[in-house]
Parts: structure tokens; C-alpha cells; sequence
């Protein structure tokens, strides 16, 4: 499977990533490799994460050691990541 991400979904990790590198540099490694990880879980078992209520074929991930939830689709052989969400945020909008 391939994994693309939305502008949108790139302008969230875009400023998750500032964020903790100003704010919590000693995290930023660790957090980059458990997103990764979450990433390739994704890829090769994108069945496995649950349904957005409302929102078929949408399906959300947490990252479990830190507080964001990335969302996804998929269509064909390719993974959509429409958005990656802290978890204190308001569920994303999915058209």
C-alpha cells in the first residue's frame, strides 16, 4: 500500500512537529519513530483501526504514548491521512 497525506493532514504534522521540537526537544525522536511506526501499522493492516461514527470509511489511530489521532482512508491500494489531531482538539471536519 502507498501512504499519501492531505495538504491538510501536512500542515498538522508540520506544526505538531515545530511544536514539540521548540517546546519539547528531548520528545521529538521519540515521537517521530512511534509516528512512523503508527504509519506503517496503518499501511500494512489499514483495516485494523476503527470507523469514525458517521463518517464511513474514515477510520482514526491514536498514537498511545502521545495525545494526537491521525485519521485516514482508503481508496484502492492507497492510504489518504486526511488529518493528525491533538486529542484535546475538536474532531476534524471530513468531507
Amino acid at each position: 500500500m502507498k501512504v499519501v497525506y492531505t495538504d491538510e493532514a501536512r500542515e498538522n504534522l508540520d506544526g505538531i512537529l515545530a511544536y514539540i521540537s521548540s517546546h519539547y526537544p528531548a520528545v521529538y525522536d521519540p515521537f517521530r519513530v512511534r509516528l512512523e511506526s503508527v504509519v506503517a501499522r496503518i499501511r500494512d493492516w489499514p483495516e485494523s483501526a476503527p470507523e469514525v461514527l458517521g463518517r464511513p470509511g474514515v477510520r482514526v489511530v491514536a498514537l498511545i504514548r502521545y495525545p494526537y489521532r491521525i485519521f485516514y482512508q482508503r481508496s484502492g491500494d492507497t492510504i489518504e491521512i486526511l488529518h493528525i489531531h491533538h486529542v484535546a482538539q475538536d474532531q476534524p471536519t471530513i468531507t
